[in-house]
């Protein structure tokens, strides 16, 4: 089985920005299910009770990144399979590729 990546890039206002991460953060209290929309499609994937957190602030001139990562091994979940942990549902328009290899830290970063 091959790693992938799914990504979707789209304007929003703060106050949706807020609900998004709301929703997120609800359904990871509740129960550790999370759906994530993806456009037509949604990525259904569990989260597990125990899993890593990072958060990156990067300012590139004017412009400010903030992102949070989470991130959890699927090989530790009590769940049966690999390909049970993440179902995507709806008409696929998003371009699955390969993972990119991962990325120095910010600091280790050169500027342009």
């Amino acid at each position: 089985m091959s790693d992938i990546e799914i990504s979707r890039t789209e304007a929003l206002t703060r106050h949706q920005a807020a609900n998004r991460l709301a929703a997120l953060a609800a359904a990871l209290s509740d129960d550790g299910y999370v759906e994530v929309e993806l456009g037509a499609s949604t990525l259904k994937l569990h989260v597990p009770d125990h899993l890593s957190c990072e958060v990156e602030v990067e300012v590139d001139g004017d412009e400010v990144e903030l992102e949070v990562e989470l991130k959890w091994s699927i090989a530790a979940s009590p769940i049966a399979s690999a390909p049970a942990q993440a179902a995507v549902v709806g008409a696929a328009e998003q371009t699955a590729k390969p993972r990119r290899p991962v990325a120095k830290p910010a600091s280790a970063r050169a500027r342009s």
